[in-house]
């Protein structure tokens, strides 16, 4: 899912005369790190002024084609049945663990898929201890879209938040209305205003609903397969997790989501005996040497972070399965024998990754004195780097909007974008975007809001670019 809040509408701005990123309109911009920071003054401006101004004005849209025009209109007819399946779906529990939530939601989804001629099937999640996921293909010619959703979220039955409230007009509130149930029908309705205007009957597109991103099954590897092999042949990736706040902004890049555990030991002893070079330094000593050599040597890196989160030392300790809970003992008389720290890692890029690790790695490998360290790591949700081909995709999107009339889309600062299952196809498929769904805000608590203003032109968007990227060669 997206984390972000108000994220900052200037990083790797691109457009369809934007070489690596590098110029726009024809003026230099900086870029360095794993990631191009592009501030071109016309932009910002722009931006500023969207989000100082609640109200949202579009010019009259241009440059479309009768076929374009003719998808833009199948949207707007079929903007209330949409509204109605994103309410039926919210109103439908499926948290993570929900097993029978998550597969009532996905069938909803099968049976919509099967009316538009996609062979559908379900993966059964046993295998990772999940409900499973929906995938549904629709076999053409031209290049292969793979379209990314997910159908579990973050509330539980036991959650006092269940159910779907419009507040007016332009406002609904519900669980998981825009992460990611709001996205999961755009993607939907999106294909079908491609069916209403004849141009779906030949494109090669995939779906892959995950039945579990918000709590990803283990091992993820099994869990994540049907999307891995899913994205074998695809051209072009389309994220449809929640939009920002501002609607002009699309996802390009995201961090990963990994975790690590640092394990130390020291030589027990009396505590008037500590420092004495036949008893050393302690466990608690060494690990905070090394969270301290971690935060002075790797802290200033752009774009990485590693947050220890739980950290327990003494004479006995134990830590659960999840390391986000334990019990340590001692006595301020003993040196310390054992200290366990668990935390996470957040990269840009698998090089960023490899080089952290590495780093870590090394600082952990020297010691206090009659002290030891290990530290493992958990890679997690890997990394999705802001790639020459997603800012080309990001071009298309950005063209596609302004065309539409709806203004132009720029990318946002992957420091501002959580983990989410598309990063997984980072790699295997030329050109990814994402954060392409159903716009609002304060995902992942009982104030989770859509801004419904944007529904139906966030389906026209995705429809567009959908179109679009199956009319032209593709390059990578």
């Amino acid at each position: 899912m997206v984390q972000q809040t108000n994220p900052t509408p200037t990083y790797g701005a691109a457009s369809a005369t934007t070489p690596k990123g590098r110029f726009l309109d024809g003026e230099a911009v900086s870029g360095g790190g794993f990631g191009t920071v592009v501030l071109h003054r016309a932009l910002m401006l722009a931006a500023i002024a969207a989000i100082a101004t609640p109200r949202i004005a579009w010019s009259q849209a241009a440059a479309l084609t009768s076929t374009e025009h003719t998808i833009a209109s199948a949207v707007d007819s079929d903007h209330k049945n949409a509204l109605a399946l994103l309410e039926r779906l919210v109103n439908i529990n499926s948290g993570t663990m929900n097993f029978a939530g998550v597969r009532q939601v996905g069938d909803i989804l099968r049976a919509q898929f099967d009316s538009l001629g996609f062979k559908t099937r379900w993966a059964d999640g046993a295998a990772f201890h999940r409900a499973g996921h929906l995938i549904a293909e629709h076999p053409g010619v031209g290049p292969k879209l793979l379209l990314i959703g997910h159908l579990d979220t973050v509330f539980e039955p036991s959650s006092p938040f269940q159910r779907f409230q419009k507040l007016d007009d332009s406002t609904a509130r519900g669980p998981g209305v825009i992460d990611m149930k709001g996205g999961d029908v755009i993607l939907l309705y999106a294909l079908r205003a491609l069916r209403q205007a004849g141009t779906l009957s030949k494109m090669n597109v995939t779906v892959v609903y995950d039945g579990d991103e918000e709590e990803a099954g283990a091992p993820i590897d099994l869990a994540r397969r049907a999307l891995v092999d899913a994205a074998t042949g695809a051209q072009a990736a389309l994220g449809f997790e929640d939009g920002a706040a501002d609607p002009k902004t699309a996802v390009i890049s995201r961090r990963s989501a990994g975790s690590w555990t640092l394990k130390t030991t020291g030589k027990p002893a009396h505590s008037s005996q500590i420092f004495k070079p036949e008893f050393g330094a302690g466990a608690v000593y060494e690990a905070s040497r090394i969270l301290h050599e971690f935060y002075s040597k790797l802290s200033t890196e752009q774009y990485l972070t590693f947050n220890p989160g739980l950290a327990l030392g003494g004479t006995l300790l134990k830590v659960d399965t999840t390391g986000t809970e334990g019990t340590a003992s001692g006595k301020r008389n003993v040196v310390a024998e054992h200290m366990e720290v668990t935390g996470d890692l957040r990269t840009l890029s698998p090089e960023q990754h490899a080089k952290a690790k590495r780093a870590m790695q090394e600082i952990v490998s020297h010691h206090l004195p009659q002290t030891s360290a290990t530290i493992e790591f958990d890679d997690g949700y890997p990394p999705m780097a802001p790639t020459e081909g997603n800012r080309r995709l990001l071009a298309m999107y950005d063209k596609a909007s302004r065309d539409l009339g709806f203004g132009s889309v720029v990318a946002v600062d992957p420091s501002r974008a959580g983990a989410a299952d598309v990063s997984f196809v980072a790699g295997k498929v030329p050109m990814i975007i994402d954060g392409i769904g159903l716009s609002g805000h304060d995902d992942h608590s009982e104030k989770e809001t859509a801004d419904l203003r944007m529904f139906a032109p966030l389906t026209k968007r995705a429809a567009l670019l959908m179109y679009r990227l199956t009319q032209n060669q593709v390059r990578p």
